[in-house]
């Protein structure tokens, strides 16, 4: 049985989209992004100095055009340039991966760390069960594993990722939204993929009881990020929030 994995949302009314989605770019050709992705390779790995040993772009044509072989490089590898995308989207480019974390802990610090207007929080679970054949005219989640090489924060916050795609009509392999897969989920029927996802909704007026539980168990922005920001902000949150609640 694979871990659950969580996700925390600062806002209940928030739906699982991935940051490709909030760009505006949601039922995107996976074709399409996977080009745009490839040609701006150089010019990150030339400031970077690292690089990415990712399929060509003919190759991932190939890959698509066979549906099924396409479906099964996803559900159990190779992933194509799955280290790549998990680093483009740990620093901010938009990307199909929604990413989760195999802690609670981690994924309520998250929906916690900042103070909000909304009435509530939320954290999403993602339960899979066992595989069975899956229907590719359907959305479809497919769950990529924890262990590459990419960004210090992806080990840090326990992070794992998982993308929603479509084969559609016109043999187009486009993203597609997570909280559409998950209705189709159906343990009475055998071709069903058992994925599905609760959602659970916190009132936000517990975040200074949150944070503070966390923070004993040095879980806070700077365990998580490392970085000279965090290091501020966690700071700033002891001293201002946690602190005053306690005089």
């Amino acid at each position: 049985m694979a871990p659950l994995l969580f996700r925390g949302l600062p806002n209940s009314c928030w739906k699982l989209k991935t940051t490709l989605e909030r760009s505006g770019k949601e039922g995107m050709p996976f074709k399409d992004y996977y080009r745009r992705i490839s040609v701006m390779k150089p010019e990150i790995e030339t400031f970077t100095g690292s690089q990415w040993l990712i399929p060509q772009y003919h190759e991932i044509e190939e890959l698509l055009n066979k549906g099924d072989s396409f479906s099964l490089a996803l559900t159990s590898g190779p992933r194509p340039a799955y280290e790549y995308m998990a680093y483009l989207r740990h620093h901010g480019f938009s990307s199909p991966l929604l990413d989760w974390t195999r802690s609670p802990y981690v994924a309520a610090y998250f929906a916690f760390s900042k103070p909000t207007l909304a009435g509530s929080v939320s954290i999403y679970v993602l339960f899979e069960g066992s595989f069975k054949l899956r229907s590719s005219e359907k959305p479809n989640i497919y769950r990529y594993g924890p262990h590459i090489k990419t960004h210090r924060r992806h080990y840090l916050q326990q992070s794992e990722y998982t993308t929603c795609l479509v084969h559609d009509d016109k043999n187009e392999w486009r993203v597609a939204n997570h909280e559409e897969a998950s209705v189709y989920f159906n343990p009475d029927r055998e071709e069903t993929w058992d994925f599905t996802v609760k959602k659970f909704n916190i009132p936000s007026s517990e975040r200074l009881k949150v944070l503070r539980l966390l923070d004993e168990y040095n879980l806070n922005a700077f365990s998580l990020f490392q970085t000279e920001e965090a290091l501020l902000d966690t700071i700033a949150v002891r001293e201002l929030e946690l602190r005053e609640e306690s005089l």
